[in-house]
């Protein structure tokens, strides 16, 4: 590319930012698919949509937002913004779009459904108008969430039974196994120093296997988790996980939702759209209540895992809620504190409460997706768990 090629380019871009006004100062006119793009983009951020995005693009003149008040004219500006930009930018505009022009009424509509390009947030935002869904969108609805559920699914599922599946059997690690259960790789490790080079041979002082294989169980994970508004994310990829959990024979699972009220969605677990649309997003928050009950579901507290996905914005009793933490510590209970499941990283939380955990060597900090098998194998090998650099409440 040309130097005189590459500043028409950044000039280009310029104007795509700007808008296009007077105060721009580009004096660059756009056409073609230039321009059809410029539309799109002015149609959303070209003013008088609302709150802020954090877009460079700003209003002014005669310029104003606006995709029309119909769901056919807001179908076909999808499908604009899916033909110019790539997955990753539409999926920011929509959730833009949903925020500042108020069309959350328009997804209740099923050609609007059909034409909108499924995330995680979009999900989320469907799960908080399940109520008022009609049943002609239900069906659409159940198969856009069904869509990002199996996408979750394939990329994280086989990870995370393999990864669980080594910490179970790590975790029933035995020293006086039977031949046939050996682990010979670290029994011959464990025994290097007997080693006789005049025989050539390892002598096996001490013999390290693993427990016979069973179909039994031998962990029991409660997910504990908040559905308020701000967790939906967080929600969606719990579900998920929950399912998998759920299918391995070794884990006995049990998920369990929160606002001011607990409800316990285990029987559901074959299906995590069925568990999804068991939630009703936003409300209050009682922490100590949904606690309380997890508390009250423990039989083997040695063998326990209990996960607690929160901003920890307790609504209930606050030093009942760390009471409860501690008595489930001291009876051998593993417990995990999560401010966020998702990919953006930890949302407005609690501080104080996060610091009053992390006094009772619980540190809660921000998990994303790909982190949390390693966080789950860590606390059932009961070992430190793998916190992010930039955790908080550490």
């Amino acid at each position: 590319m040309t130097t005189h090629d590459a500043a028409d380019e950044r000039l280009r871009r310029w104007r795509l930012v700007l808008g296009g006004d007077s105060a721009d100062g580009t004096g660059r006119a756009l056409t073609g698919q230039d321009a059809a793009m410029d539309g799109a983009l002015t149609a959303l951020y070209g003013g008088g949509g609302g709150g802020g995005t954090g877009t460079s693009r700003k209003a002014g003149g005669n310029r104003s937002a606006g995709l029309g008040a119909s769901a056919p004219s807001v179908a076909r500006w999808l499908g604009d913004i899916r033909t110019y930009f790539p997955s990753s930018v539409v999926q920011v505009m929509q959730r833009d779009a949903i925020q500042r022009l108020g069309l959350s009424a328009l997804l209740l509509e099923p050609e609007m459904l059909e034409a909108i390009e499924p995330d995680v947030h979009l999900v989320g935002t469907l799960l908080s108008l399940n109520k008022a869904m009609p049943e002609t969108t239900k069906e659409t609805a159940r198969a856009v969430v069904r869509k990002v559920v199996a996408e979750i699914e394939k990329r994280l599922a086989t990870r995370t039974r393999a990864t669980l599946t080594g910490a179970l059997d790590r975790s029933a690690r035995i020293n006086r196994p039977r031949h046939r259960d050996i682990d010979w790789d670290r029994t011959i490790r464990a025994n290097l120093r007997n080693y006789l080079p005049e025989y050539g041979t390892v002598v096996p002082e001490r013999l390290i296997g693993y427990g016979r294989a069973s179909q039994s169980v031998k962990k029991e994970v409660v997910l504990c988790i908040d559905q308020s508004g701000s967790m939906a994310a967080s929600v969606v990829y719990a579900s998920v996980f929950g399912a998998v959990l759920a299918s391995m024979r070794s884990i006995s699972t049990r998920l369990v939702v929160f606002d001011t009220a607990v409800v316990d969605l285990t029987d559901q677990l074959d299906d995590p759209v069925d568990v999804l649309f068991g939630t009703q997003l936003g409300g209050g928050t009682d922490i100590n209540r949904a606690l309380a009950y997890c508390q009250s579901q423990i039989t083997r507290p040695a063998d326990t895992v209990v996960v607690l996905i929160s901003d920890l914005y307790e609504g209930g009793i606050r030093d009942e809620m760390l009471k409860r933490v501690a008595a489930m510590k001291a009876s051998g209970v593993q417990f995990v504190a999560l401010l966020a499941l998702s990919d953006e990283g930890a949302p407005a939380y609690d501080r104080d409460h996060a610091a009053a955990l992390a006094a009772l060597g619980a540190p809660a900090f921000a998990c994303t997706p790909d982190l949390f098998p390693e966080v789950m194998a860590a606390a059932i090998e009961k070992r430190p768990l793998p916190i992010p650099d930039t955790a908080t409440g550490s």
